[in-house]
């Protein structure tokens, strides 16, 4: 049977349990081809989920003025970068596209009116993470735009809308850096496990927010001090968490995992909300 037919079928079948969710410290492009504790702590997690039907993933690097889904057959892997070694730009991660998908997801958002988009394709936040989850490149794949010109809570708003392709069998991943201030980074300290003080004390109350279920701090960021507002100078890397976050059920627990500093002003902290 061709693919596109299989997906359709699986896609109308809800799961019986609800596929979890991630938010995955993306950090710097090279972890696409580079061998570290972070990418081996990704492909276990591949290893350890159960095949999802397929992935919406939020990227911190696809910002537009309102909010549109890729919906081609065949999304192309865009190398949104530069300055580094040819070897990242040879990088391809075919995985085919769901236009149906992307009509589920249109279909179910109420907030706002949600746009295809035949264009964009996967930028390096979604593919230099998921290619390390699933390596055979077999599994649908979509992005969701951020809205930039929407404030945080109608991100979370937004966000636990996409609830119900839990239950079919969608794995939804954020991909950003709760900590993420480039200009601020210690490039000749790349290598070790250091970070600033404020880099420390944010990622350290965010966690404690996110174990706590307290998100309404963790919206209101801006109202959090000079600490946050160092490591979220601005917020494109930082919403895909509250993406993430939005979808947590009561139920549900968060596993913390990747949870170090890297160049001292940026934090490679991923999560995993599920209910087991």
């Amino acid at each position: 049977m061709h693919l596109e037919g299989l997906y359709k079928m699986t896609l109308s079948l809800s799961n019986t349990k609800k596929t979890p969710v991630l938010f995955l410290g993306h950090g710097s492009p090279m972890n696409a081809i580079e061998e570290n504790e972070f990418v081996a702590s990704f492909r276990q997690l591949g290893k350890d989920l159960v095949k999802p039907n397929a992935i919406l993933c939020i990227s911190a690097h696809w910002e537009t003025k309102g909010t549109f889904v890729t919906a081609m057959q065949n999304p192309p892997t865009i190398h949104d970068f530069g300055g580094f070694p040819q070897a990242l730009f040879d990088v391809q991660y075919p995985a085919p596209g769901s236009p149906e998908l992307a009509k589920e997801t249109k279909s179910i958002i109420t907030k706002t009116e949600v746009e295809f988009d035949d264009k964009w394709g996967l930028d390096h936040g979604a593919w230099s993470v998921i290619k390390h989850l699933y390596p055979n490149a077999d599994i649908p794949v979509i992005q969701m735009s951020i809205d930039y010109s929407k404030p945080p809570q109608y991100h979370y708003e937004l966000a636990r809308e996409l609830a119900a392709l839990r239950q079919k069998g969608v794995l939804i991943i954020g991909s950003g850096n709760m900590v993420h201030n480039l200009r601020l980074v210690a490039w000749n300290k790349l290598n070790d496990t250091f970070a600033f003080d404020w880099a420390t004390e944010a990622n350290e109350k965010m966690k404690q927010y996110i174990l706590d279920d307290n998100h309404q701090n963790l919206i209101h960021f801006r109202n959090e001090g000079k600490a946050f507002d160092l490591a979220i100078p601005t917020p494109e890397h930082y919403l895909p968490l509250i993406y993430t976050l939005a979808l947590k059920e009561k139920n549900e627990t968060v596993s913390i995992f990747n949870d170090k500093p890297v160049g001292g002003s940026l934090t490679m902290t991923s999560l995993k909300i599920d209910s087991e």
